[in-house]
């Protein structure tokens, strides 16, 4: 391994741990209570991204089913050509684009207020599009990504998992949301045995 390889591989992990700590530092405690009280009331929630943001709002819907709360990842593609009605008056869309101008959703955010779906936003740009026709925007932070080009969805990525997770993390505390009840629903693998082995 060249040297300069060993010194970008340290700054990754710096790099992302200093993106963390940002997201800490810009919480915005009034706009998470009201994202989590959208979700904690939502009948049904959906998610949608592009590219790497797409790939983590799938991950945010696998959380929230794992949680008991019906969810699904709707690909932007797909969301125009019916499968936006999934969602009925009073469910919620999530959508994350870190420049909040990603021109795929905003068709879907027009959808949603024709149907009266609350839109949360996560995103960088308070000012974009996706971000002003939101009913809640939480900000992502994201310092640089970790290639040297600061061009690749890495730190981005993390910064937008991050908030998802701390998301899943208040939603279990505001439902009162039991292991017992994960147990069921994931018997499988070495997490299921281990549930199932301490609910016996």
């Amino acid at each position: 391994m060249k040297k300069e390889t060993l010194r970008q591989i340290k700054q990754a992990y710096e790099i992302e741990e200093e993106c963390i700590r940002g997201l800490a530092d810009t919480f915005d405690e009034k706009a998470y209570s009201k994202a989590i009280e959208l979700l904690k009331n939502a009948p049904r929630i959906g998610t949608s991204g592009c590219g790497h943001s797409g790939i983590m709002c799938q991950h945010f819907a696998h959380l929230l089913c794992c949680i008991e709360r019906p969810s699904r990842f709707i690909s932007p593609a797909e969301a125009v050509h019916g499968a936006t009605g999934f969602l009925q008056k009073g469910d919620v869309m999530v959508f994350a684009s870190r420049g909040g101008k990603t021109k795929e959703l905003l068709p879907i955010m027009e959808i949603c207020k024709t149907k009266e779906i609350k839109i949360i936003t996560i995103t960088e740009n308070l000012e974009s599009p996706l971000a002003k026709g939101a009913d809640v925007v939480l900000k992502q932070y994201v310092n640089r990504e970790t290639d040297k080009y600061n061009a690749q969805g890495t730190t981005s990525s993390t910064a937008l998992c991050m908030i998802f997770h701390v998301l899943q993390t208040a939603l279990i505390e505001e439902t009162g949301y039991k292991n017992e009840q994960f147990a069921v629903i994931h018997p499988g693998g070495a997490v299921g045995e281990r549930l199932n082995k301490n609910t016996k």
